[in-house]
């Protein structure tokens, strides 16, 4: 059962005929359109892949502070390694984060023994990024079809220069200082993301309305959602939605991993012929994806 306001689309037909080809990407055009967000199922990704990858993820942050430090993020341009609580506010005008991060930036492109924990973390955070980028270029295409250009026209700007796998910790029982949340209210700053939770709970994504409404996780489905980029690309068409991760009040801590899917840095993100009209004009310069990325990442670094 679905619990949540957002759709879930079935991408399973894609292949399968004209007809299954023209149901499957009316419905994303919807759920992109309408709220920005959607649970997705039948893409290629191996439920072991997310199980295993979870679990190094519980090690990873289970180990001692000096351990983890010894792995810390070391600059933007990088957007590699550990961070650890109140590191980063995502909702500038708000206190920072209750949340752990390790950050992955282009991991296929990463060999550096210095910036992964082990050889087991490498090899599973990598065969997680290649699956999941495989999954993503899936759902990518269907959105080039919803826009009426070439299959490939995303993936070949999204070659993984600046697509970044983000294992995510929120420990349980922290006391929150005033409006401090475990991720704060914001929206994400690329392409798309792909969004694997456990069935702790805690995202909340922002209705039309204003309204917060609970995005829990959906057995057999992944959380995908628009971001800013997109919206430009899509001249508002699709929405960068705003979204949120409450404090962890339960006994158990929360666990996440994310696949923000953005450009590669020197694409030029403008808008797409198919969304501009006489009655909607190009309401957006165009901007290097790079830039704006690069410029987002800092505004939210303490």
């Amino acid at each position: 059962m679905n619990q949540s306001p957002l759709p879930i689309v079935d991408v399973a037909p894609f292949d399968q005929g004209l007809a299954g080809r023209t149901a499957v990407v009316a419905e994303v055009c919807r759920a992109l359109e309408g709220t920005g967000f959607m649970y997705v199922r039948g893409l290629p990704l191996a439920a072991s892949l997310s199980q295993d990858a979870f679990a190094a993820a519980r090690r990873f942050f289970a180990a001692p502070p000096q351990f983890k430090h010894r792995h810390a993020y070391t600059s933007i341009d990088a957007n590699f390694g550990f961070q650890g609580l109140e590191v980063e506010s995502l909702d500038t005008a708000s206190p920072p984060d209750l949340k752990e991060s390790f950050t992955m930036r282009n991991a296929l492109a990463v060999e550096s023994s210095v910036s992964w924990p082990d050889a087991s973390f490498r090899e599973t955070a990598v065969g997680f990024y290649r699956a999941s980028l495989a999954a993503a270029y899936r759902v990518l295409a269907i959105m080039a079809a919803c826009l009426s250009l070439p299959a490939d026209f995303f993936a070949t700007r999204h070659t993984g220069q600046n697509v970044t796998l983000r294992w995510l910790h929120y420990p349980a029982n922290l006391t929150p200082r005033g409006a401090q949340l475990g991720a704060g209210a914001h929206t994400d700053y690329g392409s798309i993301t792909l969004l694997f939770q456990d069935d702790v709970g805690g995202l909340e994504v922002r209705g039309l309305d204003g309204s917060w409404r609970r995005a829990p996780p959906v057995p057999g489905c992944t959380l995908i959602n628009t971001g800013d980029l997109m919206e430009r690309w899509t001249n508002d068409r699709f929405r960068s939605t705003p979204h949120r991760v409450l404090p962890i009040a339960g006994p158990r801590d929360r666990y996440s991993i994310a696949l923000f899917v953005d450009p590669d840095t020197a694409v030029n993100v403008d808008c797409i012929a198919s969304c501009i009209t006489h009655d909607h004009p190009a309401r957006y310069p165009p901007i290097t994806a790079g830039e704006h990325i690069r410029r987002k990442i800092a505004a939210t670094h303490m």
